[in-house]
């Protein structure tokens, strides 16, 4: 049934007006990532300035392209990107915890999570451990998440499931249920806001990432939420999602599965290196008529 679904969202025909509006809308739903072990302070300066400008260089436009949401990056680099994005919009995200296995002691992640927040992380893009939650540890599991949302502060948070290695649809509606209800029950926490929490597929270094089938999963676990009465938790799909028309898809499912109120980057995310040009790439197609090269793209 899920997979049903997922078919009737894909075959959706697009406008042209609508797509317009929805290429620039995903722009600024991007959380523009380098995740690598060259990473340098230089490259990360690269990746900023192309987030609070993507289409510099591209010459006028009729409407102009939004910034997107935030660049994520290591925790080393957090200083670095804040730096360079002061004056913009753009919010600073960092993986945490032991990023990307989450395999470390206990007491090393949270350190991770708080050296982050002090060196000026807006947001933390956490890992829970998959090896303890298929092995049916779901209470350390919600304790892990608890305890990392302590030491964020006032950071917002995003729980990593890594659904490509929980092997079934099922687990992934556990392991959402299990990280919403977590994230909700933090001892002597003010009660979640509107998006203070995300629920993200994957860390991009696992395959299958950010299937729509698994998105579609997350969502209804989101929806089933704030139906009892809880607040709106976010959504981040990471991993595989690099072209326009794959993110447009996205968007027509969350729009018919949580409504019209989730259109926005408080509550979506796309986490993605390559959809930035892509999505770039289509807006200059719609003005101009033409494709731009990919080598015109910044990478």
């Amino acid at each position: 049934m899920v997979r049903r679904r997922v078919a009737h969202f894909t075959g959706r025909s697009i406008k042209a007006s609508s797509k317009a509006h929805g290429l620039r809308l995903a722009m600024s739903m991007v959380d523009l990532t380098t995740l690598e072990g060259k990473d340098s302070p230089g490259k990360v300066r690269a990746l900023c300035a192309k987030a609070a400008h993507p289409a510099g260089g591209s010459g006028p436009l009729k409407q102009p392209v939004p910034p997107v949401a935030a660049v994520c990056v290591y925790p080393t680099l957090v200083g670095v990107a804040r730096q360079a994005l002061q004056g913009t919009p753009v919010r600073v995200a960092a993986v945490a915890t032991g990023f990307p296995s989450g395999q470390y002691p206990l007491d090393l992640r949270l350190k991770d999570v708080q050296d982050a927040v002090a060196a000026g992380a807006h947001e933390i893009d956490m890992v829970i451990s998959r090896g303890r939650f298929l092995a049916g540890w779901h209470h350390d599991i919600a304790q892990e998440i608890r305890l990392t949302r302590q030491a964020c502060g006032p950071a917002h948070l995003k729980i990593i499931l890594e659904t490509g290695e929980l092997e079934t649809l099922d687990n992934v509606r556990r392991a959402s249920d299990l990280a919403i209800d977590a994230a909700m029950s933090v001892p002597g926490a003010a009660p979640l806001q509107d998006g203070e929490v995300f629920i993200k597929t994957s860390t991009g270094k696992v395959q299958p990432a950010a299937t729509m089938p698994v998105t579609l999963v997350m969502l209804q676990a989101i929806l089933d939420c704030h139906r009892r009465g809880g607040p709106r938790i976010g959504m981040k799909p990471a991993g595989g999602i690099r072209t326009a028309r794959s993110a447009l898809h996205n968007l027509v499912m969350v729009r018919e599965t949580l409504g019209p109120d989730w259109l926005v980057p408080d509550l979506f995310r796309f986490g993605a290196s390559a959809l930035a040009n892509d999505l770039l790439r289509q807006i200059l197609k719609l003005e101009r008529g033409t494709y731009a090269a990919a080598w015109d793209m910044a990478e």
